[in-house]
């Protein structure tokens, strides 16, 4: 087992999935013109600079997607769209057809008000931290006004959804058998796969039964998908279906259901996954890079089955960098962020479906079945909304109170706080031998934390 700790630092505007927060609040259209003028002026500066452009069904992602395209044409560089679409489909079209950078307009899991900017450099990686600095010091004025491009220089916007149909035609290529006789779920969250998942459950011959898939900009994520899964597991046992899956509003997530109607999330995902890959002699490192987050069974069932770990900070970013510079093949978080980096260098939704489908079908067991070996541990997770994260996790009284409850706990249990990276709270996780202990010890923190906050 390796620990991994990562010192985060926190950027103005830029936190671990990019530039989010609400709509016309925290991310403006004027902040949206001003990365598209930074990056189209970064990436133009010694050719005709080529970024690819994504978005989710929340009303305001056109609205961003359009001052994107304003600033980035401004500078010079060329703007090429894929119109509604999933995170990973930019991912892909970035690092396969030779663009310079790659954005997603979206806020993921968040409701419609919110809308973030995820920005990819050409490798299809989440990009640097200097260029987001960079990005930031222009937004606030900090360095001098970048030139406008003019004549020919201009550039130039162009339809491209032929990318993403080449996605959907990488995905399908993916699976190893026909899905011919199983009957699937799929929750679309009203967001970015209401127009591929079906299509490729459909052209692997699955028998698809759809819910979520009617966007209107207002409802993504809404009593849907991955973080709402109550819809599917109701569906796959009144349907009598063989799995589910659900995706978030920009299919980097995927949680299962199984066939009884438990939840599959992210830990027994790694887990199924982690197993099969080192069964077929392709689990490289013999490693499972995993978060502080993910539940003490994940890691017990992986040392039963000979399988090292690594823990990251929480977020699928860091779990990338760690799988990068190890040349892992498989990571991921609880909330369903998987990471095959064999076919893509970001979590991908549709993708960890196709993974776990290979796994049924291949071991000719049940979903149910295979995520037997792991015995999670109970756990409670309540979110403390707070003005300063930093000064909450450095105070004594805090402090203090955590090292009595870890000493409480001993090796039958432990407690987290972590700083969101993308909203104002602080996350007080708890896992022990019982729920009841779990509701104890984190009532308990979070009461030392409001009255210090």
């Amino acid at each position: 087992m390796i620990v991994k700790r990562m010192e985060i630092v926190m950027s103005k505007y830029f936190g671990t999935d990019g530039f989010r927060g609400e709509a016309g609040k925290v991310l403006t259209a004027d902040h949206a013109y001003k990365i598209g003028r930074y990056l189209g002026w970064y990436y133009g500066k010694e050719h005709k600079g080529r970024i690819v452009i994504g978005k989710d069904t929340r009303r305001s992602s056109y609205m961003f997607e359009y001052a994107l395209v304003a600033g980035i044409t401004a500078s010079g560089s060329d703007v090429y769209l894929l119109h509604v679409t999933t995170t990973p489909s930019v991912a892909y079209v970035v690092r396969t057809e030779e663009f310079d950078c790659g954005i997603m307009v979206s806020a993921s899991h968040n409701p419609y008000n919110d809308n973030g900017i995820k920005v990819m450099d050409g490798n299809g990686h989440k990009i640097a931290a200097e260029i987001e600095d960079a990005m930031e010091a222009y937004i606030d004025g900090e360095v001098p006004e970048l030139p406008f491009a003019t004549g020919e220089n201009i550039g130039t916007a162009t339809d491209y959804a032929i990318g993403r149909n080449r996605y959907i035609g990488y995905l399908i290529s993916l699976a190893t058998r026909s899905y011919k006789n199983m009957k699937v779920g799929l929750d679309c969250s009203n967001g970015s796969t209401f127009n591929i998942a079906k299509s490729v459950f459909d052209a692997l011959g699955a028998k698809t039964y759809v819910i979520g898939n009617e966007p209107n900009g207002l409802n993504i994520n809404r009593d849907c998908g991955s973080t709402h899964i109550a819809n599917l597991q109701k569906l796959v046992v009144e349907k009598g279906l063989d799995v589910g899956f659900a995706f978030d509003g920009d299919a980097d997530r995927c949680i299962a259901v199984d066939e009884t109607g438990m939840e599959i999330h992210g830990d027994f995902i790694l887990y199924v996954c982690g197993k099969y890959l080192k069964e077929n002699g392709r689990l490289d490192g013999n490693t499972v890079v995993a978060t502080i987050m993910s539940n003490m069974g994940l890691f017990k069932a992986l040392d039963k089955a000979g399988i090292d770990y690594e823990k990251t900070t929480v977020g699928d970013k860091y779990v990338n960098e760690a799988m990068v510079a190890n040349g892992y093949v498989l990571g991921g978080e609880q909330s369903g962020h998987i990471i095959f980096s064999k076919h893509a260098t970001t979590g991908d939704g549709i993708l960890t479906a196709i993974m776990l489908m290979e796994v049924i079908l291949e071991k000719k067991q049940s979903l149910h079945t295979l995520a037997q070996g792991m015995k999670m541990y109970p756990q409670c997770l309540k979110n403390v909304r707070v003005a300063d994260k930093k000064a909450v996790t450095e105070n004594a009284k805090v402090q203090q109170k955590k090292k009595e409850i870890e000493e409480k706990l001993g090796e039958d249990g432990r407690i987290l706080l972590r700083e969101s990276g993308t909203e104002p709270v602080i996350r007080v996780m708890v896992e022990a031998a019982t729920d009841a202990l779990c509701e104890q010890y984190v009532d308990e923190m979070v009461e030392v934390i409001e009255k210090n906050i």
